[in-house]
């Protein structure tokens, strides 16, 4: 059944979302979700099914595996809700999520989307020698703040992500990273957190790997896309697909304007928010951007029935 006068948005997660066990329930009890990932190990070479499963954790959280994992198990969760009549007006993703919002949008199918975010994880694990990056969190400075402490800090930090308010990622060279925490101390953070990644992601650090995604991106076949896609980059929708690729080429290095797409999404008249993947990070995002849209999530067969009998009830 088509629950049409219902306006979802879709929110697929990225990097961080990931834990041991995902992806599980959907394999015991749906045979799409067996079928995709024997499918997804076929692509990969391996058995990413497994090590989804049963980890182990830091196996799991190299950005190399990390990110066809999350991919895999949003697009189960996202296949699921659409056969159950729940479709999107709009999607995005945060970071390696856009991949997934355009696998929803129809802008790539499923074994290309699996082959660009192999070679995107490969690249971005590669991009820096281990340990000479870094990514800290700062909690309750505001954005104008947080762009002062990287400009007075020496070396190479940049913001990376700017997720909510008053929650803002930072993101470069090590040394300048810790300094670049030290300073915001001064300047009265609530909190900051280094953050357990193994690249400085969305920085200026990572700019031969924007170089060689740029050409896997070209690459490919990219379709139409059938709904709009909100851009980490700009924040804004994007229609068309040649500009969706032209925005991943850098999208590797540039900032993930988070807060301000869901802004801009939630002037859509978007009735609720669904984060489709592992976790609720996205959710805890939402909640302090746009307050007054309910949001849910489906990552298992549990949350896939509560989610679509809370949309049943909003109709």
């Amino acid at each position: 059944q088509r629950r049409s006068s219902m306006s979802t948005a879709f929110l697929f997660p990225g990097q961080g979302s990931q834990h041991v066990g995902m992806g599980k329930d959907f394999y015991d009890r749906f045979s799409f979700a067996r079928e995709t990932y024997e499918m997804a190990n076929d692509i990969l070479g391996w058995d990413i099914a497994k090590l989804s499963f049963e980890g182990p954790k830091d196996e799991l959280t190299l950005t190399s595996n990390t990110q066809p994992a999350i991919m895999i198990h949003s697009y189960i969760a996202h296949t699921l809700l659409t056969e159950n009549g729940v479709s999107p007006v709009l999607a995005m993703g945060h970071s390696l999520g856009e991949y997934s919002a355009l696998l929803a949008a129809g802008g790539l199918d499923f074994s290309t989307a699996l082959y660009l975010v192999k070679e995107r994880g490969e690249f971005m694990h590669k991009a820096v020698p281990q340990g000479g990056g870094a990514m800290a969190a700062l909690l309750g400075l505001d954005r104008e703040v947080v762009e002062l402490v990287c400009m007075e800090t020496d070396g190479v930090v940049e913001i990376a992500n700017y997720n909510a308010p008053g929650q803002i990622v930072i993101s470069g060279e090590r040394t300048a990273v810790e300094e670049a925490v030290a300073l915001a101390k001064d300047k009265g953070v609530r909190k900051a957190v280094m953050l357990p990644v193994g690249a400085p992601f969305h920085s200026s650090l990572l700019q031969e790997a924007a170089e060689r995604m740029s050409e896997v991106l070209d690459s490919v076949e990219f379709s139409d896309l059938s709904i709009p896609i909100y851009s980490n980059v700009t924040s804004q929708p994007v229609h068309d697909s040649n500009e969706a690729r032209e925005l991943l080429k850098k999208q590797v290095r540039a900032a993930v304007r988070w807060e301000d797409s869901v802004r801009l999404a939630s002037q859509e008249n978007v009735s609720a928010y669904i984060e489709v993947g592992p976790g609720k990070v996205l959710s805890g995002l939402n909640k302090r951007i746009a307050r007054d849209i309910p949001v849910f999530n489906v990552e298992d067969e549990e949350s896939l029935k509560n989610t679509l009998t809370k949309i049943a009830e909003l109709n």
